[in-house]
């Protein structure tokens, strides 16, 4: 009898330590999916096929990735605010140009997409490591555009895409206005017992009350919960109730930790929205609070006189005189 018990939790033991060596080797796998099954990871369709008006940009990300992005504006000449987009893990930006049309036209918005490293045409391999430079090589491109009002570039970012983009945010309070984060997980270490229940046991973030011994082990954690909290600039959360991917208690807590420090923080959530379709199933009042957030913290400076001097130029904003310098 002895003898069966131990042959049972030495086969036990094998299957766990087997699954952990494959969740090991292959965990990129499962975080970063750049082809979606049965698709190639080409583009299926461009900005083009839409109408929209875009450029193809080429970048470098600082450990000499080439990475490719396309850059849609609302208008030749636009001056409004520029939503730096960054998507989910699965498929590529092509995969996203629906949601991004309305995007444009309910918001009148320019919008930059990024490939990470290994989705669409950028080259590499994803890592969260690689990811964090290639978002910061796409912000740098865009604050060195003259063709945009670069105090006006808003961070959005949906599953993954919040997690990079609230780190990018965290990183350059100079350089981003605000951020929106749609269907955002408060980490990667939390995710994995989400996906696979057994490993709730073994991985966990900040917020699990688990023993955490396999952590070490993960190489993308992507905690949003530990960088949310330390962001400066305006956040928009929008969470869609019926997500089937992302537990909607994850942007609850990812709300409730950033909104301790900051106080212009607003939280929406959406009945009927699902991890994808949130954007669609919220339908008017989606967008609606979208462009309101906008309006508040990064509104259009009109300037109505030309009033100027050696210094620059002075501009009325809601019954306050600014003076934007020349340079």
């Amino acid at each position: 009898m002895v003898s069966y018990v131990g042959v049972l939790l030495y086969g036990v033991g094998g299957i766990v330590v087997a699954g952990m060596a494959l969740l090991v080797a292959f965990q990129e796998k499962l975080v970063y999916v750049p082809v979606l099954p049965g698709l190639t990871k080409s583009y299926p369709v461009t900005p083009a096929r839409l109408r929209l008006l875009y450029e193809d940009v080429w970048l470098r990300s600082s450990d000499g990735v080439r990475l490719h992005a396309w850059f849609i504006k609302v208008l030749p000449e636009s001056r409004g605010p520029t939503v730096l987009f960054f998507q989910e893990n699965a498929g590529n930006i092509a995969h996203r140009l629906e949601m991004v049309r309305i995007m444009i036209q309910r918001l009148q918005c320019n919008v930059f997409m990024l490939s990470y490293r290994g989705y669409g045409a950028s080259d590499g391999y994803p890592s969260q490591h690689g990811i964090t430079k290639d978002a910061q090589a796409a912000l740098d491109h865009l604050s060195q555009r003259t063709d945009i009002d670069t105090s006006r570039i808003v961070v959005f970012g949906r599953s993954l895409g919040g997690a990079v983009g609230a780190l990018l945010t965290k990183n350059n309070p100079d350089k981003v206005a605000a951020l929106i984060l749609e269907n955002t997980f408060t980490s990667i270490l939390d995710m994995a017992g989400v996906i696979l229940p057994f490993l709730k046991w073994f991985i966990g973030g900040t917020s699990s009350k688990g023993p955490k011994l396999l952590n070490f082990l993960v190489r993308s954690p992507w905690s949003t919960i530990d960088v949310v909290g330390q962001i400066k600039q305006p956040i928009l959360f929008l969470s869609g109730l019926q997500d089937e991917m992302v537990p909607p208690f994850h942007m609850q807590m990812l709300y409730g930790k950033a909104a301790a420090h900051n106080r212009e923080c607003v939280f929406v959530d959406f009945p009927n929205g699902m991890h994808m379709d949130t954007w669609l199933a919220g339908g008017d009042h989606y967008w609606r609070t979208t462009q309101q957030f906008l309006e508040k913290h990064v509104p259009e400076i009109k300037e109505h006189d030309s009033s100027h001097d050696d210094k620059g130029t002075f501009i009325v904003y809601e019954d306050t005189v600014y003076l934007r310098k020349t340079t």
